[in-house]
């Protein structure tokens, strides 16, 4: 028993059943993204999926594994936003270097 006045820490128990099911589900999308070199996809078809389905698994760990589902949006933020942000910076220098490699193109035949 706490003494009176001191706040009490609560610890929260996940249950192993969840951590089996996403372990689960972790074991399928893996295979999912064999499956997709075993079946010879090409182009963008291939590359969409083997990156969907390593985001979702990477997605999975942090939530779950890391556990990013129970925390605050605070932390949630401090440890998502920049890589996220960095995502948005290379998309913006993919699109610039496309805007100046047709444009040196057009103009330096």
């Amino acid at each position: 028993m706490s003494e009176p006045g001191k706040p009490q820490q609560q610890h929260q128990q996940h249950p192993i059943g969840l951590y089996l099911k996403v372990w689960l589900l972790l074991f399928v999308l893996s295979t999912l993204s064999y499956l997709v070199d075993y079946f010879h996809f090409q182009g963008l078809t291939r590359w969409s999926l083997i990156v969907v389905l390593m985001l979702l698994k990477a997605g999975f760990i942090v939530a779950v594994f890391m556990h990013m589902a129970w925390e605050r949006l605070a932390l949630i933020c401090a440890i998502l936003l920049p890589p996220l942000a960095l995502l948005v910076l290379v998309g913006l220098m993919a699109s610039e270097a496309n805007h100046t490699l047709l444009s040196r193109l057009l103009f330096f035949k």
